[in-house]
């Protein structure tokens, strides 16, 4: 199925990080290395108009899209960049606003193909209107200048910006997308990120004076002997600032992050500052503050992606920490992933 050598450094690379072999990544593997690798045999020739440009790895929370893509991207010896789909789309929009004279998106598009044959984009989920709008166009683009994209995503292609505003005027790109894409979903039954020993090690619940004790003795324990400061964070003229910042070791308030003004790019910043970030007073989501439980799936997407470690105190236990069906798909993801980054490593 994979090729001997291929087959060998996977399950080296199992074995080393104790991941258990799984023949549903194997085969995602093989397939994933045959995108990137074609072989060059008479009959693709003969069918290279519908050879396609992007893979499409779609799957549930915590079965490993991240780690196999992951593995693949390490082994390929071209022109290549990995992001997180909020990097990319940031990246963008800094272009255009500093390229007045030529923003275009062809031209966007002709500097990446100086850069890269392949584009990995994780975690990629569509949110904004903004984004919405352009997409259809870039990808089109992108696929024009034969760049191999690379995605991962909890989303279905079909029910991407699903009943986001506008979702109309979103659909040529699903078009093109679906076009363009080879379409693959990791089916696996568990969420390797739960089976994690001492995963509830840094999550306090419910909010109260026991809870907050045990945070601020945490707190207490990581930055002793470590020297305190105030540290500004400015994003394209918005400051965000750190009062007591301990050499990466941070405390913040739910509200500090997630019921201001801030998107990916501040929080991109933010995580660029620190390794271990204490959260409290994480609230019960539901429809009334969904925009909070937005901002703050994007807050944990960012610090998974960075590797941030985090202490969290909650209303409620994490199972039960949203009511709302809004954001059901990418909280779970969220919830996933809080498991792995409070594990007590």
């Amino acid at each position: 199925m994979l090729t001997n050598n291929l087959n060998d450094k996977f399950r080296f690379f199992c074995r080393e990080h104790g991941y258990e072999i799984n023949k549903h990544q194997i085969k995602i593997i093989y397939q994933l290395n045959k995108f990137i690798n074609p072989t060059n045999s008479i009959l693709n020739y003969i069918f290279q108009s519908k050879k396609k440009s992007c893979f499409y790895l779609q799957g549930n929370v915590g079965v490993g899209k991240t780690m196999i893509a992951n593995f693949i991207y390490d082994q390929v010896s071209i022109k290549k960049t990995r992001l997180h789909f909020n990097e990319f789309m940031i990246n963008f929009h800094d272009f255009r606003h500093h390229n007045k004279n030529d923003n275009s998106i062809i031209t966007f598009v002709k500097n990446l193909k100086v850069k890269y044959d392949l584009i990995y984009l994780d975690e990629f989920q569509v949110t904004n209107i903004v984004d919405a709008m352009i997409l259809g166009k870039l990808f089109e683009i992108i696929f024009l200048f034969n760049i191999k994209v690379i995605i991962t995503t909890n989303t279905k292609l079909v029910d991407l910006y699903k009943d986001g505003l506008q979702r109309e005027k979103f659909l040529p790109f699903i078009s093109i997308l679906a076009e363009n894409s080879i379409q693959k979903e990791l089916l696996v039954d568990d969420d390797y990120r739960l089976q994690m020993k001492n995963k509830f090690k840094r999550i306090f619940f419910p909010i109260n004076e026991k809870s907050t004790f045990r945070i601020n003795k945490i707190f207490r324990e990581l930055t002793r002997n470590k020297i305190r400061k105030e540290k500004i964070i400015n994003t394209k003229g918005r400051c965000f600032k750190i009062n007591d910042y301990f050499e990466g070791v941070v405390k913040f308030n739910f509200n500090d992050l997630c019921n201001k003004n801030l998107g990916a790019e501040d929080y991109i910043n933010i995580a660029n500052e620190c390794k271990h970030v204490i959260i409290q007073k994480i609230p019960v989501f539901d429809d009334l503050n969904s925009n909070q439980q937005l901002r703050f799936i994007t807050l944990i997407d960012i610090f998974y992606e960075k590797k941030i470690l985090l202490t969290l105190s909650l209303q409620k236990e994490l199972k039960k920490l949203s009511l709302s069906k809004r954001h059901f798909i990418a909280f779970k993801r969220t919830l996933s992933r809080l498991n792995e980054m409070t594990a007590n490593y």
